[in-house]
């Protein structure tokens, strides 16, 4: 059974609907199995539980994007 692991920032459930179906259908497309098989896994992360160059994310100031 493939498997895939996503780890990052907390989203919200619609969202999360979103990645594990689009993620689905990757490995769907990729590895010929059924869906049922395809097993995806989310893991949330909060900013102050990452550090980067020595500074936890969340003391950084935040980056817009557009």
């Amino acid at each position: 059974m493939p498997r895939v692991e996503v780890s990052g920032p907390p989203i919200d459930i619609e969202r999360k609907r979103t990645l594990v179906r689009e993620i689905t259908k990757l490995i769907v497309d990729t590895y010929q199995v059924p869906a049922s098989l395809a097993i995806v896994i989310i893991r949330e992360n909060p900013p102050e539980n990452i550090g980067i160059g020595g500074f936890l994310l969340a003391d950084r100031p935040i980056e817009k994007t557009e």
